[in-house]
């Protein structure tokens, strides 16, 4: 893509400040649904569970109107660019691989999914040659390993392969 592509508008400012509000709406009214759940009632005895996070969620849901209607009312033509294409890739090129690697740790463990991650940013962003890609990589599970699970005794999600060689 040329650079010229790379600084167009991704999206504005107003999209943004839609996008985040209604976001935080939904949010809130989560919170509020939920500590209805569970009880956000005075009760005899003080406070039900739910009766801090009912008053909070509340909040959040009103701020958060108002944000969306000062957004959905603010005039097109001030509407300014909030990111172009190409720092929008930039961010997504961190991003996309993050989400990744948390959705791994529950299936490979946190160790394996950590190599991986590691592995994908030092040979795809860095370009280091394997023999360094490789020694990082499972030096660092392995250290980590060694000062959570067996130093401090701090058992952390392990999968499949951490089974098989008997240490799960």
């Amino acid at each position: 893509m040329s650079a010229e592509g790379e600084k167009r508008p991704a999206f504005g400012h107003r999209s943004a400040e839609i996008v985040v509000a209604a976001l935080f709406f939904l949010l809130g009214a989560i919170a509020v649904w939920d500590s209805v759940r569970l009880g956000a009632r005075w009760a005899d005895d003080g406070p039900q569970a739910g009766y801090f996070p009912f008053y909070i969620g509340l909040i959040v849901c009103a701020a958060s109107a108002v944000n969306l209607a000062l957004a959905w009312l603010s005039p097109r033509q001030k509407d300014r660019t909030f990111v172009e294409v190409g720092q929008l890739k930039l961010v997504l090129t961190v991003l996309v691989p993050a989400v990744i690697y948390v959705a791994l740790v529950g299936w490979t463990g946190i160790y394996v999914a950590s190599a991986l991650y590691i592995v994908f940013f030092m040979r795809w962003l860095g370009r280091y040659p394997w023999w360094k890609v490789a020694a990082v990589s499972i030096g660092n599970s392995v250290v980590f390993f060694l000062i959570f699970e067996i130093w401090f005794k701090v058992p952390l999600p392990k999968g499949p392969l951490e089974n098989l060689l008997g240490v799960g």
